[in-house]
């Protein structure tokens, strides 16, 4: 049987003749034909796109300096420093960087690590919630997409811990640099939020996100990453833009313009998968 793993190299796990029947195109797609650099840095950028980065990011910032102003006045009059917030994130499985973000916490609720679930809920004010819901608690992360830790379409930047817990996940998804929107934060972050916002305790949260989360995000992240070109990342920030008013009720995700939505189905049939071994609470 032909081996569609991409995340499996010609030779391995299929024999010669089951490599030489795989399709030219399907052998030059995906993780790889995207090689990692000994530095554990992502393989570069097109220029294209890091142009496409580079001049966004620049004049979102002329043209939202007021309201990036504006919204560390407000945090800063009405929940006091600090107001930004730094968090060690990956953009490759071995390189980190810090991430830039206004706060939407009180201090010290990050103190016991992990992602955001129903167990925080109390340390997240009326601001906060008012900050995450619009998205603008991500604009100071237009600094991180100058300095080139970021891209403004991709996988969203995991924590360590999660990079080193599941390196068979982790791996080719980092080979695309992380971003600040992409194809897994319009299908599935709204949902993720619905999951992780019924957890009580903090190891439930956990469970919740290895089990639920992860697994689902990667497999968008590589479907994102096969089919990555500049107008579909044209195509993602324009329905970024639009995604806090159009904000569905319930768990359901913001719905993407048809030639968007119909990227994950049609990958699906072309036989893209992402392999994801059984993800477990390490306390378990």
């Amino acid at each position: 049987m032909t081996n569609l793993d991409p995340t499996v190299r010609p030779g391995q796990g299929t024999s010669p003749a089951a490599t030489r029947r795989l399709p030219r195109r399907r052998r030059a797609q995906g993780p790889a034909a995207m090689p990692i650099s000994p530095e554990g840095k992502p393989a570069p950028m097109p220029f294209s796109k890091r142009m496409f980065d580079v001049s966004v990011a620049l004049t979102l910032l002329l043209l939202l300096w007021p309201v990036l102003v504006g919204t560390m006045l407000v945090l800063l009059l009405a929940e006091g420093r600090p107001v930004f917030y730094l968090g060690e994130r990956m953009c490759s499985p071995t390189r980190s960087f810090m991430q830039i973000k206004f706060r939407t916490m009180r201090v010290g609720a990050d103190a016991v690590g992990g992602v955001t679930g129903g167990d925080k809920a109390a340390s997240i004010s009326p601001l906060h919630r008012i900050l995450r819901r619009t998205r603008a608690d991500e604009l100071p992360q237009l600094i991180n997409v100058l300095k080139g830790d970021m891209s403004l379409v991709g996988p969203r930047p995991p924590m360590r811990s999660y990079v080193e817990a599941y390196p068979e996940i982790y791996g080719p998804v980092l080979q695309s640099r992380p971003g600040i929107t992409g194809l897994a934060t319009l299908r599935f972050h709204q949902h993720e939020e619905w999951l992780l916002g019924r957890c009580r305790t903090h190891r439930e949260t956990e469970a919740v996100y290895r089990r639920r989360c992860i697994p689902r995000k990667a497999r968008l992240d590589l479907i994102y990453q096969r089919r990555r070109t500049l107008w579909f990342d044209i195509a993602l920030v324009c329905q970024t833009a639009g995604k806090p008013f159009w904000r569905t009720k319930g768990r359901n995700d913001f719905p993407l313009a048809p030639v968007v939505a119909r990227i994950e189905p049609a990958a699906a049939s072309a036989g893209v998968a992402v392999p994801v071994p059984a993800v477990t609470h390490p306390a378990e």
